[in-house]
């Protein structure tokens, strides 16, 4: 069995406050791209195993695709370790760069194994919003808007098709960096206000904080507005910057000006998708 795992970016990235449990409320609105992952599953007689394309992936379960196999085989009421399957990930979503791969190898595999296993989608949910407040999104796809952590999913319409230029700067964000820089600022000056939960308001709240430590994102994103994008953005917790384009032509040349101007950064041409075509693409 072989499953995808798109990518997203997001679209607007809100930090509206903090919880109680110390997780970040957010306002953000998701949108799926065609780049993706791929995930391998065999069917064996031992325990699980997983293997990976990319040295740098973890392993075990620092990895979340195991984690949601332990997840979905403990939901299908079977007892010990996971045995039975071997898995194995190819990897194209790059690793801390804001395009949600690991949330969305671990949805991908929590899919895939309950399928195999038995276990119904409610519970395949409950399994991807413990896992990780960006893992429900994956089950969904399409355009999104999250709320709380950004697992409380309110489906938009889809929107038109759109290039994706992604560029990726030689540098990871963890998430959890880009937070806490956030927070050390936010005492200071704090975000502005949301004004509407209806409207892109095409704003990352983490973009200004990530720039200051990595110049060359801010830089990325004037770059690709000169270039012609209708939109240009950090995603999420960064890296990576995109610049969406109509027209596929004016992408690949803002995508050659960007390489041009910024050796050290690698550029990947996407587009958007749309949730039919994005359940297609994932196999779901």
């Amino acid at each position: 069995m072989r499953v995808r795992a798109p990518a997203k970016i997001n679209l607007s990235l809100r930090v509206v406050g903090t919880r109680a449990d110390g997780y970040h409320e957010l306002r953000t609105v998701f949108q799926s791209i065609d780049l993706h992952d791929e995930l391998t599953i065999h069917r064996t007689n031992r325990a699980l195993e997983m293997t990976c394309d990319d040295p740098a992936c973890p392993s075990g379960r620092a990895n979340l695709v195991w984690r949601a196999a332990e997840a979905v085989w403990t939901a299908a009421d079977r007892s010990g370790r996971p045995r039975g399957v071997a898995l194995h990930l190819v990897k194209r979503i790059p690793m801390e760069a804001g395009l949600g791969g690991g949330s969305s190898d671990a949805a991908a595999a929590i899919r895939a194994l309950g399928k195999l296993w038995g276990v119904a989608r409610s519970r395949q949910r409950a399994i991807a919003i413990a896992l990780g407040a960006d893992v429900p999104f994956f089950l969904e796809g399409g355009t999104a808007l999250g709320l709380d952590r950004g697992d409380l999913l309110f489906r938009l319409p889809d929107r038109r098709r759109e290039w994706v230029v992604l560029a990726l700067p030689p540098v990871g964000v963890s998430t959890r960096a880009a937070f806490r820089w956030f927070d050390a600022a936010s005492r200071h000056d704090r975000p502005g206000k949301v004004r509407s939960l209806e409207n892109i308001d095409w704003q990352n709240d983490l973009e200004e904080v990530v720039a200051r430590r990595h110049p060359e994102v801010g830089a990325l994103v004037r770059a690709l507005e000169r270039a012609g994008a209708s939109r240009a953005l950090m995603s999420g917790s960064g890296s990576t910057v995109f610049g969406l384009f109509v027209q596929q032509h004016a992408a690949l040349a803002a995508a050659a000006r960007i390489e041009a101007r910024f050796p050290r950064t690698r550029t990947v041409l996407s587009r958007t998708v749309g949730r039919e075509a994005y359940h297609r693409l994932a196999g779901s």
